[in-house]
């Protein structure tokens, strides 16, 4: 039977350079639920290392949580994976670690990269640099993870900067993504006007939250069977009465 999840596919925790150090797998969780949101993603740059602490801390609740990754491209272009299972997720991160900058990351000019469990309790610390572009091109990052089964968005394509449309000036066609992301700054009539030409793509839009505040402050409808990344795909491409809106 199809039903409505609200989804935010779009957050960081605290293993983000650039996010709040609040950002923790339990704090996500109890706004997520505050704000009635059915299904998040954890999509950390470069890095699925806290998506398990956050799939325990929601353990017993309504709430699915999605293992994901925001991928940099070589081109400075930002992709969110999505996968029905963290394994996945881990198979891709472990790619994405052998084609990072080499050195380690400059706390102080970045920001603290925690990896936590789900008592929010800190494991250790990334050291690898996470917030720059990795050595691999968007087609590459796209083939590799729809090789994996997963999903493939283009993060937030209205934004001047780190968006494929931005960094390339127009989405190719060989980049074959499931949906484009519209962040939460564009409205549905600037997007129509703006995005036009991109209209044979399915939208979504995401909060891309890195502080509590903002989780969930944008969220698309999923019409589907039940909360997977096997739902979602189908309901993308409205299959046999799914379908995803965003408003």
């Amino acid at each position: 039977m199809i039903k409505k999840y609200t989804a935010d596919l779009h957050i960081h925790t605290c293993l983000s350079p650039c996010a709040d150090l609040d950002m923790t797998p339990s704090a996500i969780v109890a706004e997520a639920l505050k704000k009635k949101i059915d299904i998040i993603a954890i999509t950390d740059h470069n890095s699925a290392e806290n998506i398990l602490a956050t799939q325990r801390a929601a353990a017993g609740t309504p709430l699915t949580v999605l293992a994901g990754m925001e991928v940099a491209t070589s081109e400075e272009a930002h992709v969110l994976a999505l996968f029905d299972q963290v394994e996945t997720a881990i198979e891709l991160q472990n790619m994405i670690y052998q084609h990072l900058l080499p050195g380690e990351n400059d706390e102080k000019l970045f920001g603290e990269q925690i990896v936590v469990n789900e008592k929010d309790e800190v494991i250790n610390f990334n050291k690898r640099i996470l917030i720059a572009a990795t050595a691999l091109p968007a087609h590459e990052i796209i083939n590799s993870i729809h090789a994996l089964n997963g999903l493939v968005i283009a993060s937030h394509v209205d934004k001047s900067t780190f968006s494929i449309i931005s960094q390339l000036g127009f989405i190719p066609a060989d980049l074959t993504f499931d949906a484009l992301e519209i962040s939460p700054h564009m409205k549905h009539k600037e997007a129509e006007h703006e995005l036009g030409a991109y209209r044979s793509f399915t939208w979504i839009s995401s909060s891309d939250a890195h502080y509590l505040r903002d989780l969930g402050r944008r969220k698309t409808s999923f019409f589907m069977e039940k909360p997977s990344v096997t739902e979602m795909k189908l309901a993308m491409r409205h299959h046999q009465g799914r379908r995803c809106e965003w408003s």
